[in-house]
């Protein structure tokens, strides 16, 4: 979607663009600043019919995003097919949560387009028993270099857990920075964030699911952001704001081929939480949003 004189939204997204970076590396490289991205994630609720046909969603705060936001949603989410989902053996009609990734960028002086860049979806199963839970996820200490030169990013670890719940191995799916730099320097700083989050991982344990296909498995693998912020728990709630980003290279499961559905990304996952890869609603329609 191409939106022409936003006023507040577009000064927003083209001050944003202009200085993601600037405080840690002075500027960058600019074959890497064109890949910053204006980000927002979008949390809600879709309910699906038992043909996998969308029937209603809806959108938390939706007081706090911008109109044009609310607009492409709103066009999108109601044309999306899904796989039907079937409990006791049949189709049936289900509600879960929703995260869609959006990105903006300037077209001109005047202008700017959104797009929906990806969508993840909850578990549509009402069994607590088929969900795999952390138990204790204590996070990663921020590396002291990072911290001294105000580096800032999400690491997105896939996690293989045993039977009992003991992680058995982890890697990091994807690094996004907070940060512009050469190449090489972000790549610095993504094995960083990665080394620091993968150490700590494998300490972690979960909570294996006790029904459902996974119950019986030899191991089940979650996917879990961990997010480095230089404003720390403290920080003002950024929801429905536009956050600039370097998206870094996506890597893929070693251990099992989990269908995610069409759209997925690992960074639509909310922080906070822990998610079993390949439990939820697969979206088999195109995003179609733009």
């Amino acid at each position: 979607m191409n939106i022409r004189n936003g006023v507040a939204t577009f000064a927003a997204i083209a001050a944003l663009l202009a200085s993601a970076g600037v405080a840690a590396f002075g500027g960058g490289p600019a074959a890497v600043r064109k890949q910053v991205e204006a980000s927002m994630l979008v949390t809600g609720k879709i309910d699906v019919d038992s043909d996998g046909a969308v029937s209603g969603f809806s959108l938390d705060r939706q007081e706090k995003l911008p109109p044009g936001v609310v607009e492409l949603l709103g066009k999108s989410v109601p044309t999306w097919k899904f796989e039907p989902v079937l409990m006791n053996g049949k189709p049936a009609n289900v509600r879960t949560t929703m995260n869609i990734r959006l990105v903006a960028r300037k077209l001109d002086d005047t202008s700017y387009s959104i797009e929906i860049r990806s969508a993840g979806f909850g578990n549509p199963s009402d069994r607590t028993a088929e969900r795999a839970r952390g138990q204790k996820l204590t996070p990663p200490g921020y590396p002291e270099s990072a911290v001294a030169s105000g580096v800032a990013g999400t690491v997105y670890l896939l996690v293989r857990a045993a039977r009992d719940g003991t992680v058995t191995d982890v890697i990091a799916e994807q690094v996004n920075l907070k940060v512009v730099a050469s190449e090489n320097v972000m790549e610095q700083w993504r094995r960083v964030f990665e080394k620091a989050s993968v150490r700590q991982a494998k300490r972690w344990k979960f909570s294996p699911p006790t029904e459902g296909e996974k119950a019986s498995a030899d191991y089940f693998v979650m996917r879990v952001p961990v997010v480095f912020s230089l404003d720390g728990p403290s920080r003002a709630d950024v929801y429905g704001r536009w956050e600039a980003y370097v998206p870094g290279p996506r890597h893929a499961d070693p251990w099992e081929a989990a269908t995610e559905g069409i759209g997925f990304s690992p960074d639509t996952l909310a922080p906070g939480d822990a998610y079993r890869a390949g439990s939820g609603l697969k979206l088999v329609t195109e995003l179609s949003g733009t």
